[in-house]
């Protein structure tokens, strides 16, 4: 397991059943980086790769 497998595993575990929209995570995403700006960019990159999952390469 990665580090960073830490938090994903922890997000599963504890929030694994819940059902959100896709709005209300956008809005997370933007207090995060509201909170957090020097994860602008990391966080920018992660909503793009969503938002473009279903593109053909």
């Amino acid at each position: 397991m990665y580090f960073t497998d830490q938090g994903i595993e922890e997000l599963a575990e504890r929030r694994g059943e819940e059902e959100v929209s896709l709005s209300w995570l956008a809005e997370r995403l933007r207090d995060f980086v509201d909170l957090n700006p020097e994860f602008e960019v990391p966080v920018d990159r992660l909503a793009k790769w969503l938002a473009r999952l279903d593109e053909d390469d």
